[in-house]
């Protein structure tokens, strides 16, 4: 993958509720996009025309990338044959949590495909005090650049994480790994649920290699124009 094509680190994140909406959106974006992502949402639906992962194979007939967010954590033996069958589906990328021993089972059933592995660190909807919540005791940087140190060692293609650590993740990986950011809004968009966002420009600057947008996009009055105002940002900053 060309991450110097911005049109292809631009990965926009179909959560919505059914493969009917889905196409429609799809539809009007036309060749402006070329990466979508799939989510549980998408994945756990079921129309007449099939459900998430029926249109993920459509999506690349029609020559789109497929991001399948799936977001996996189990036992050794079921995240490997799990992720052997995805790499089987040609998606591009697809998520895990990212805990050392479910890297290393990844990583080794996804041997001789060109899955792109990613390791999510720290959910952008979460901050200190979720973390403290959640039993952790460091903050969300510092899980992120721990997570960030074993996902390299580990071999995996690249991290899930905010644009906001994306320059220390950057230090911590090296030039090769990818760096994917969810939680970017354009500037004067709002957060919604996200706590840690950034603007597309400033997460590439900061080292993001591609940037998840959803909602700033599929909640648009004209998604198409929405699609263009950011890659024309991203353009700019690259």
């Amino acid at each position: 993958m060309d991450v110097n094509n911005v049109r292809d680190r631009l990965i926009v994140g179909l959560d919505v509720p059914d493969v009917i909406a889905a196409e429609k959106i799809v539809e009007e974006l036309g060749d402006t996009v070329s990466f979508y992502k799939i989510g549980y949402q998408l994945v756990f639906s079921q129309t007449a025309k099939g459900g998430g992962l029926d249109f993920a194979s459509h999506l690349l007939s029609m020559g789109k990338k497929v991001f399948l967010d799936v977001k996996l954590l189990d036992i050794d033996n079921t995240i490997a044959k799990g992720v052997e069958n995805i790499a089987k589906r040609g998606v591009t990328m697809m998520t895990l949590h990212a805990y050392p021993k479910a890297m290393r089972a990844a990583v080794e059933a996804a041997k001789g495909s060109d899955l792109c592995l990613l390791g999510v660190t720290v959910l952008t909807s979460m901050d200190q005090a979720d973390m403290l919540e959640a039993g952790y005791t460091m903050s969300p940087e510092e899980l992120v650049l721990r997570r960030a140190q074993q996902a390299r060692e580990a071999g995996m293609g690249g991290i899930v994480a905010s644009a906001a650590e994306s320059a220390a993740i950057r230090n911590i990986v090296g030039p090769d790994m990818a760096i994917v950011t969810p939680g970017i809004r354009p500037a004067g968009s709002e957060a919604g649920d996200q706590k840690r966002v950034m603007t597309p420009a400033d997460a590439l600057r900061a080292g993001s290699s591609y940037l998840v947008v959803a909602r700033p996009i599929v909640g648009a009055a004209d998604r198409k124009a929405a699609a263009q105002s950011i890659l024309e940002e991203m353009t700019a900053a690259v």
